[in-house]
């Protein structure tokens, strides 16, 4: 069904994303002047 052959084609989406369709991995989904930033100081461990 996938189409065999020599090489391989991937199937479905590239990265792994949000179940809003957003980017998951190494990109920051944060907005940068969100109104709480100067609550957070410090990140989290």
């Amino acid at each position: 069904p996938h189409g065999g052959g020599e090489g391989k084609a991937p199937i479905g989406r590239k990265k792994p994303t949000t179940p809003w369709g957003y980017p998951a991995l190494g990109r920051r989904t944060r907005k940068r002047k969100k109104y709480s930033d100067s609550f957070i100081l410090r990140r989290r461990k």
